[in-house]
């Protein structure tokens, strides 16, 4: 079979693994604190019988987009934004340390502060806990503080501080969950110049109009490959009557 079947094909599957990427990018297009992940593609030489003269597409992850998105303002209490870098420290399901910068936080019934994608926030000893029924209110360095029932706002009292960090980008990965990992899981060391926005909450940074400009590139690109397999369909055809003729 001739190789340019196997290079279109291996073509038309990589661009549906970009296709995949780009989806997922604009699925979370309003997600808080989303970073859209890259996609690149790399040509490699196809090795086998002879010298490697073609070659094969394969798409890999580069990685994601660090900028940061656009603030919104939501007024909510709760609700925090990282002014410039920096990341919220929070427990990941595995029990390891992870980062994120979406701000969006609430109180479970039992007091636990986690992110609205149910991460717990993590303080000065672990997960933050309050006591539920209490007025909260997260200041620009992550402190925590709230009023008790009933009282008035000078009660105010510090109970925790949340675990802000701002490791180096180049060296972190997003997981599944979409939240941001060092090497090894280690955990970066609390930085007291990352400051927070409260009341305003750091959007996604994907671009759907560039996205949809990518999903129909990739989609153009997806036909052109299907074309490819179709012309090596024919020319094995062609060849096949040419040896009955002979």
């Amino acid at each position: 079979m001739d190789k340019m079947l196997y290079i279109a094909m291996s073509g038309a599957n990589q661009i549906q693994r970009a296709q995949t990427q780009v989806s997922h990018n604009l699925a979370n297009a309003a997600t808080v604190g989303f970073k859209a992940d890259l996609d690149s593609f790399q040509a490699r030489a196809l090795y086998g019988e002879g010298h490697p003269s073609r070659v094969y597409t394969q798409a890999s992850g580069s990685g994601f987009d660090r900028s940061a998105g656009a603030l919104m303002a939501t007024g909510g209490e709760m609700d925090v934004a990282i002014e410039a870098s920096g990341y919220i420290a929070v427990q990941a399901p595995d029990g390891s340390v992870a980062y994120t910068r979406a701000g969006n936080m609430r109180l479970t019934p039992s007091g636990l502060l986690e992110t609205g994608a149910g991460h717990p926030v993590l303080g000065q000893a672990g997960p933050i806990v309050l006591p539920p029924g209490s007025r909260i209110e997260i200041g620009r360095d992550g402190t925590v503080s709230l009023i008790p029932p009933g009282e008035r706002p000078n009660t105010l009292a510090v109970l925790d501080r949340i675990e802000l960090a701002d490791p180096d980008p180049a060296q972190l990965t997003k997981d599944g969950a979409g939240l941001f990992r060092l090497p090894g899981d280690q955990r970066a060391e609390p930085s007291a110049a990352v400051r927070l926005v409260p009341g305003m909450l750091e959007t996604s940074n994907v671009q759907p109009s560039r996205a949809l400009i990518d999903m129909i590139a990739l989609a153009r690109q997806y036909e052109m490959q299907v074309k490819l397999m179709k012309t090596a369909e024919d020319n094995d055809a062609a060849a096949t009557q040419l040896l009955r003729m002979g």
